[in-house]
């Protein structure tokens, strides 16, 4: 079992920065590979980024490609989602995603790829 707490999230205006973290307990942090989800009000959930287990590996969506930045940290079990020059496109409950037993260096896109979910955060983005 993993459980994933998001807290942070919030109303930021457009050009503006914010930075979301997502703890995890339970099972072995540093086991898990690591994605941020996301879900505007009307559409399907959709990957937004993605961490291997050791880091060293990091996927993007188009979308928040030189925007955003994921990374983590093994000893605070913590993976975070630094979000720069925010649009009101952005705006949407954004989830953590831990998948266990995960190849060193793999990444996933797909939320069926994930075993355990946060509770998502809620971004606005004003204009």
């Amino acid at each position: 079992q993993v459980q994933l707490v998001e807290p942070g999230g919030g109303l930021v205006q457009a050009g503006g920065s914010l930075r979301l973290s997502c703890a995890a307990s339970g099972r072995t942090f540093s086991s898990c590979a690591m994605g941020w989800f996301r879900q505007a009000p009307g559409k399907e959930r959709e990957f937004v980024a993605a961490i291997s287990r050791s880091g060293g590996t990091r996927y993007y969506a188009d979308s928040v490609k030189g925007r955003f930045t994921i990374s983590r940290d093994n000893a605070k079990n913590t993976v975070y989602l630094q979000m720069n020059s925010l649009k009101p496109e952005d705006t949407a409950v954004y989830y953590c995603a831990a998948r266990t037993d995960s190849a060193l260096f793999g990444v996933w896109m797909l939320s069926d790829d994930y075993d355990y979910w946060g509770q998502g955060t809620q971004v606005t983005v004003s204009s």
